[in-house]
């Protein structure tokens, strides 16, 4: 039983009276899909909203309209156009240091117009980049643009990007993307994950960063699926005090 390590983490916290702030994103979205309507049905189920991270020129009317009917989906902006423009040797990237400021800054406010035009109140102003890269000569721009939170991979360095912009990043993804593109090896992903709340258990890290699981709903398979929902499942049976974007620039 690979989840047995993650079971008695979380009785520990349990006894010891301590809370997990846990938040979903799910990445890519641009369409109303079948896929989606999986994702949303274990949302339902579960009683836990996800971010949806919708790619703005990619975005289709279908998806705001299936949005409009699910109080549990949060529109969060998903870069631009998802495009690689990393310099030659560099890991993808859309917003990289090789793009003109100015051409950066027009994508992100293009894209930024389209979701706050088609989602209204279903947006909140996270920025998520693609493949989880923005370059660091941008980042301080982002809070003239409106936006109060970003999102990334692994536990955040710090918990502000820049003056106003709070980071809120992911840490658990359960797809193997440099291998089969299915489901990771879960015993290795429980581990992962006793090992990170055990880290904040014993004050090693930080604890005020809600725990993110990430997703792709369009690639998942069955194993992936279920994965999911069994992790979830135990996550929210735990102590974990539910975090959605809506909450930033509360304190």
């Amino acid at each position: 039983d690979f989840w047995s390590d993650l079971d008695a983490e979380l009785a520990i916290w349990r006894r010891e009276g301590l809370v997990l702030p846990f938040w979903w994103r799910d990445d890519d979205a641009i369409d109303a899909t079948a896929q989606l309507d999986q994702l949303t049905e274990l949302s339902n189920k579960l009683g836990v909203a996800v971010h949806l991270a919708v790619i703005p020129s990619n975005l289709r009317d279908q998806l705001v309209s299936y949005c409009e009917k699910y109080e549990n989906l949060i529109a969060v902006t998903h870069g631009y156009a998802h495009l690689d423009h990393s310099a030659e040797g560099e890991k993808k990237c859309e917003f990289s240091a090789a793009r003109p400021r100015a051409t950066v800054f027009s994508d992100v406010q293009a894209g930024l117009d389209i979701m706050k035009s088609k989602f209204a109140d279903r947006f909140a102003p996270m920025f998520v980049p693609p493949w989880n890269r923005f370059s660091d000569i941008h980042k301080n721009a982002l809070q003239d643009f409106g936006y109060e939170g970003f999102s990334t991979f692994t536990p955040r360095s710090d918990t502000w990007l820049c003056a106003g912009v709070e980071q809120i990043n992911t840490h658990v993804d359960p797809i193997d993307w440099h291998g089969s593109r299915s489901l990771a090896d879960p015993v290795k992903q429980v581990g992962h994950v006793v090992a990170q709340l055990r880290d904040r258990r014993l004050g090693k890290a930080d604890n005020t960063e809600p725990y993110g699981l990430l997703t792709h709903h369009l690639v998942h398979d069955a194993d992936i699926w279920a994965f999911t929902e069994a992790f979830l499942q135990r996550i929210l049976d735990g102590p974990s005090q539910l975090w959605t974007a809506h909450d930033l620039g509360k304190g």
